[in-house]
C-alpha cells in the first residue's frame, strides 16, 4: 500500500468544521493515486450505476462534499 503524501484540497477546519475531524477529505499518495474519506453509499447507490460502470468487491462507492472537491481542484495535478 502506498503512503499519503499531501492533502489535497483544504482541511476540514478549514471548510468549517469546527472540530476539524470526521470531514470528507482527498490525499495524494506516493503511487500518484489518490485516497478519499467519504461517505460509503456503496448500498444505496450501487444498483443505479450506468450500464458502462461497474465496481469490484473490494470497491465501495463513497461521497465527498462538492466543496471538499471544489476545493482540492487547483491541487490537482493536470498530469
Amino acid at each position: 500500500m502506498s503512503q499519503i503524501i499531501r492533502r489535497i484540497g483544504a482541511s476540514p477546519r478549514d471548510r468549517g468544521s469546527v472540530s476539524g475531524a470526521n470531514c470528507p477529505d482527498i490525499f495524494e499518495l506516493a503511487d500518484g493515486n489518490f485516497a478519499v474519506i467519504g461517505a460509503d453509499v456503496t448500498n444505496s447507490l450501487d444498483p443505479d450505476l450506468p450500464a458502462d460502470a461497474s465496481r469490484g468487491g473490494h470497491e465501495r462507492i463513497v461521497v465527498i462534499t462538492r466543496e471538499t472537491l471544489l476545493r482540492a481542484k487547483a491541487d490537482i495535478p493536470d498530469l
